[in-house]
């Protein structure tokens, strides 16, 4: 009985661990680079939309640098961000969506937030690119930060809010020799699922980035 019973809470124990190891993890990303690159007329001639993709994954610094520069804090003092915001909202949010999950970046962390294990990356656009691309960024308006709004008044500065990140992306793909497009979702609904959504957040776009094809 003795031998049965130390059988199973063994096999109890390694249940639990292959849960957890099963389980996505947070990341703590490391330290922006904040200096070097090419010149910003330079940049701005190399900046361009990209819909092939290599599938080889970006490494951490790289995802950090893109995810500071996309809306990281550039002034620790006041928590202002590298893109304007409406009133200071601070209401867009990136998610990551890779083969291996989706995360929700952390700006005042600058870490990724678990939110679901798998390749959900399929939800991101109806084009072909996008389920084979390393990397799908999903832009959320997270409109209760919008407060004294009209909802036609959310959806205008949540639009423009992310056309500043979303070009804060391309020109750093330009700068990096990333290729990178900014899209529609097209199964909004499906996609917020995926995300574990809130009603009172609005998904306004996606944008893949990795290395280019050759």
């Amino acid at each position: 009985m003795q031998t049965t019973i130390k059988m199973l809470v063994g096999v109890l124990a390694l249940a639990a661990s292959l849960a957890l190891a099963q389980e996505l993890a947070d990341v703590a990303l490391p330290a922006p680079q904040m200096a070097g690159g090419p010149p910003l007329r330079q940049v701005l001639k190399e900046r361009k939309s990209t819909r092939e993709f290599s599938p080889q994954a970006l490494a951490p610094q790289m995802l950090s640098d893109l995810l500071w520069a996309a809306n990281g804090v550039n002034r620790p003092a006041t928590g202002h961000r590298t893109a304007p915001s409406a009133k200071n909202w601070q209401e867009i949010e990136i998610y990551v969506v890779t083969a291996e999950g989706i995360w929700l970046h952390d700006v005042k962390a600058h870490g990724l937030k678990a939110v679901a294990k798998g390749d959900f990356r399929k939800l991101t656009g109806q084009q072909d690119f996008v389920a084979a691309a390393p990397l799908n960024l999903v832009y959320v308006a997270d409109t209760t930060k919008m407060k004294n709004s009209t909802p036609e008044e959310q959806a205008f500065y949540a639009a423009t809010d992310t056309g500043f990140v979303s070009q804060n992306v391309y020109l750093f793909c330009a700068a990096e020799g990333l290729a990178t497009v900014v899209r529609m979702p097209s199964d909004k609904p499906a996609l917020a699922a995926a995300l574990k959504l809130p009603a009172t957040a609005r998904i306004i776009l996606a944008q893949t980035v990795g290395w280019p094809k050759k």
